[in-house]
């Protein structure tokens, strides 16, 4: 594999780490809590819907009926074409390779479809969410010295976000 290939993989990999972790490469300061109050408390942030991957997931979220059937239509087909070519090996009793290569390709460029489809269709936040009694929006754990960071007081009132 060249070595651009390689920088670039590793490249994504570390910005959809820190997307998903959020980790910042810059100090932000924290929120004052009181020390009695301090083992009580979250924080919780509101889940920032007005980048450019939300708004891409959120498009595409609104066709997932549709992509799903497409690629549900595509692993059909594929088993159709790997019959085929069994089917065409076995009559002739002898196994040729080259009638692989087709389906093996095939395999490959819908496997990766479906990743690339999932990543795009899921927003870091999405795993992340949670909902808190009472309050209107969507939220994520963070912490303290997390920007917009909001303090919620009873920790029975966050639950995880049913998806």
């Amino acid at each position: 594999m060249k070595k651009t290939m390689i920088f670039a993989i590793m490249a994504l990999i570390v910005i959809v780490l820190m997307t998903a972790f959020d980790v910042s490469l810059l100090s932000v300061s924290p929120i004052k809590v009181p020390e009695s109050m301090q083992p009580n408390i979250l924080y919780v942030c509101p889940i920032k819907t007005d980048s450019t991957w939300a708004s891409l997931a959120n498009g595409l979220a609104q066709g997932k009926q549709f992509i799903t059937m497409g690629f549900f239509f595509a692993a059909m087909l594929l088993a159709a074409v790997w019959m085929w070519a069994l089917y065409q090996n076995l009559l002739k009793d002898k196994f040729n390779r080259d009638s692989f290569k087709k389906p093996w390709m095939f395999t490959k460029f819908l496997f990766w479809a479906v990743v690339i489809m999932t990543v795009l269709m899921k927003t870091p936040d999405y795993f992340r969410a949670i909902e808190i009694d009472g309050a209107r929006g969507q939220y994520v754990l963070c912490e303290s010295s997390t920007p917009g960071a909001k303090i919620v007081k009873n920790a029975q009132w966050v639950h995880d976000a049913n998806h």
